[in-house]
């Protein structure tokens, strides 16, 4: 921690050949895209994508869950900042970006492994999919033996672009998406690597930007 104390001490000394960017910065915001990640320390949205401050709006859960549209749904910070994004800011590029080694993925897969905490659990149920074994999707129901190891990279994959599909039931983003004005990617990062591949529709599998 005292490492993270330190560079925050120092930090408005080192922004001193950058001090009009950040004035700008003090009137508004214009990000480029809503980016969705989860919130694994490994996985730095702005280190990948060279992101500078006011590119993104980062908006970041564990798994990269987007919970599907509810109208009653209450105080949801999720849906809010989607809201926001949308709404106030609009923003042009929607990314839902997952990720290798991803511990809420493995939840998904291994429940056992939640057990012990269960809100972790709760959260966990509204990725809105369970994986098995095979890594193919299946409707979201008690877990049951795994026989075989799965592979956690298809079953990743396929936990985004669910995300995808649950962003598409918010009425703002279907709203926007039927007006041309939005667009949903989803990518996937590899963390050992630093390698980023994205979903081609076209050729249904997702492939290297």
């Amino acid at each position: 921690m005292q490492t993270l104390i330190e560079h925050a001490r120092t930090f408005p000394a080192a922004l001193s050949e950058r001090r009009e960017e950040f004035a700008r910065l003090a009137n508004g915001q214009r990000p480029q895209a809503l980016f969705i990640s989860c919130s694994d320390s490994r996985v730095i949205p702005s280190m990948f994508t060279g992101a500078r401050p006011g590119d993104l709006f980062e908006l970041r859960t564990a798994g990269n869950i987007v919970p599907r549209y509810r109208a009653q749904a209450g105080a949801c910070g999720v849906a809010g900042s989607l809201e926001f994004a949308v709404q106030a800011l609009g923003v042009p590029d929607i990314v839902v970006c997952g990720h290798s080694h991803c511990g809420a993925v493995q939840g998904l897969v291994r429940e056992q492994g939640v057990a012990s905490m269960p809100l972790v659990g709760r959260w966990l149920a509204w990725a809105g999919h369970r994986p098995d074994a095979d890594g193919t999707a299946r409707a979201q129901g008690p877990a049951e033996a795994q026989g075989s190891a799965p592979d956690l990279v298809a079953v990743t994959q396929q936990h985004v672009l669910t995300q995808l599909d649950h962003l598409r039931s918010y009425p703002f983003v279907a709203r926007r998406l039927a007006a041309g004005r939005l667009r949903l990617h989803a990518w996937y990062y590899t963390v050992e690597t630093g390698a980023v591949q994205a979903w081609k529709p076209a050729s249904g599998a997702f492939q290297a930007l």
